[in-house]
């Protein structure tokens, strides 16, 4: 996984290798995610800790919001942190459509927070 991060225009950019996993519950229905890697996680957390300092407040369910792109498609979205450590992203289907992703798939990303 690599992580080629630099500032522009004020937004962190980092890029990242990563793998489509599919996840399933009876109650919430089939999600697409994509994990980050630590380097970009640490970058991550520290987004959200500023983010918490600034405002006083922590997003709905401890999310960052940041733009992602994948192939030619670019989104905002939030990447929400994970129990054991990490961050998630979710693909929805417009994107993995557009893309020609499957769940497995490795994926070049690039987000910016």
């Amino acid at each position: 996984m690599i992580d080629e991060s630099e500032i522009t225009g004020g937004a962190e950019s980092h890029s990242f290798t990563t793998t489509l996993v599919q996840w399933h519950s009876e109650s919430h229905g089939t999600w697409h995610f994509i994990g980050v890697p630590a380097p970009v996680a640490e970058a991550l957390d520290a987004a959200a800790l500023m983010h918490r300092l600034e405002t006083g407040r922590r997003s709905g369910f401890g999310s960052l919001k940041l733009t992602i792109r994948i192939g030619d498609s670019e989104w905002r979205t939030s990447a929400f942190p994970l129990h054991e450590k990490g961050w998630s992203i979710p693909v929805s289907a417009k994107v993995r459509k557009a893309e020609g992703l499957i769940a497995g798939d490795t994926i070049e990303a690039t987000l910016r927070v």
